[in-house]
């Protein structure tokens, strides 16, 4: 009975899991550019560190050792790896150091040199551990670890929608990756509590090759299209010249019946156009392209100044949308494409032929004057969580069935101490580092 009981809970427990609609996975590949960087950091820390001056006597032996600096630091042997259940681990083996010093030392008999040259070098190997180790404990605890704080796990994309990369679980460690899941849901600025369901295929990551990989699930998309819906901002109203000259005469040409039975004060009123979606788009993605469908409404009427709009006609609009993926830098990029389009009228068939010749010339609008306007949006990108200072560069996209991946290389676009440096407060330092015992201990 407990055994059911446990399998009861179990099942429970993953029937209301949130499925990620995007995951990232870093690669052993990407450790030794990692690893060559943060011993870099590593190195301009020690150069850094501060040794007070050694002086005092010893029976008839007097000595003075000031101006003592880290002059080089060789770490000539080092690993990082992946270890399961201990995420990353990094072994520094026969490090040596460069010091310059000056000293001076008094004695009394020749014979004593050796044993005095022993004393003091001691001394100083005393000095720069307890120096060097609280050293390293920031760097690597406090310094390094603080780099995570400039990944963007909650921020705006522009003025209407932001987006969630919160982590839904601790990352999964293995020999050769770390894999991490995120909510990865976009959201209106305006209703912060908003969500939207994930019931998309989970995406999956299995390649290794490449430093990192992303894979974003159909629901990363739909919730941005659904965002934008909610905020009002997949419509757009074309009033007096605004609609093209060639289009104006067609509709006057196309409702010249229903014109010329209005009064004279309307008949001559600016043509306006309102092209408004009349649900959220939603997202396709199969392994031979990524497709977007749409549904809005096309309103059709007269705008005479100071008097009530006149309606000619409202159409239904359906298309559909060839995206193409891109990444640059830190931005997934989107690049959209009118593939399909059509019109008809949800009153009559006969309507719906009617409007057949507004097929094409509205077509054209559409792929002239708002394409551009929503590959204006969606070129500008949106950021994937990743520190500052890291890009990536040679990325690949493979579309799956329900899920795309983007595999890509790791740059360093900013040094570790520069993107270190602008972020932590002017007190960190001091805050964080513990004291020289404990540290060394």
């Amino acid at each position: 009975m407990a055994l059911l009981w446990a399998l009861f809970l179990a099942l429970l427990a993953g029937a209301h899991a949130e499925l990620p609609g995007c995951k990232i996975r870093v690669t052993s590949a990407a450790l030794e550019l990692v690893k060559q960087e943060g011993l870099r950091f590593l190195e301009q820390e020690l150069e850094t560190i501060t040794i007070p001056d050694v002086y005092g006597a010893k029976g008839h032996f007097y000595y003075n050792i000031s101006d003592v600096r880290v002059t080089q630091l060789h770490l000539i042997s080092s690993e990082l790896h992946f270890q399961p259940d201990q995420d990353l681990l990094l072994n520094i083996s026969n490090a040596s150091l460069g010091l310059h010093f000056r000293r001076q030392l008094l004695y009394w008999f020749l014979r004593m040199y050796n044993f005095f040259s022993t004393f003091i070098t001691s001394g100083m190997r005393f000095l720069l551990n307890q120096q060097i180790c609280p050293v390293l404990y920031h760097a690597g605890m406090v310094l390094l670890n603080s780099l995570l704080d400039t990944v963007p796990v909650r921020s705006s994309v522009d003025d209407l929608v932001g987006i969630d990369y919160s982590l839904l679980k601790d990352p999964v460690v293995s020999n050769g990756n770390l894999d991490m899941e995120f909510r990865g849901a976009f959201f209106p600025l305006k209703e912060d509590n908003w969500s939207l369901p994930n019931r998309a295929v989970e995406p999956q990551l299995e390649d290794d090759e490449r430093m990192v990989y992303v894979a974003f699930s159909e629901f990363f998309f739909d919730s941005a299209m659904e965002s934008y819906f909610q905020a009002g901002a997949l419509q757009l109203t074309l009033v007096g010249d605004k609609v093209p000259s060639d289009l104006d005469m067609l509709l006057r040409a196309t409702y010249f019946g229903s014109i010329v039975l209005l009064s004279p004060t309307v008949i001559n009123s600016p043509l306006k156009l309102k092209l408004e979606a009349t649900s959220p788009p939603r997202c396709t993605i199969k392994p031979s392209g990524t497709t977007i469908s749409i549904t809005a409404s096309v309103t059709i009427t007269l705008a005479p100044p100071m008097l009530p709009e006149v309606e000619l006609s409202k159409m239904i609009m359906e298309g559909r949308l060839s995206a193409k993926l891109t990444l640059r830098g830190k931005a997934l990029r989107v690049k959209l494409d009118l593939r399909r389009f059509q019109i008809y009228s949800n009153q009559s068939a006969l309507e719906s032929l009617a409007l057949i010749p507004l097929q094409a010339p509205l077509k054209t609008l559409l792929q002239i004057g708002v394409m551009p306007l929503l590959n204006e949006r969606t070129w500008r990108g949106v950021q994937i969580p990743l520190p500052e200072g890291i890009n990536f560069v040679r990325e690949v996209v493979t579309n799956h069935a329900g899920f795309v991946t983007v595999g890509a290389d790791l740059h360093f676009a900013k040094g570790l101490r520069e993107v270190i440096d602008k972020n932590r407060p002017a007190d960190v330092a001091a805050s964080h580092v513990p004291p020289p015992s404990a540290a060394a201990a």
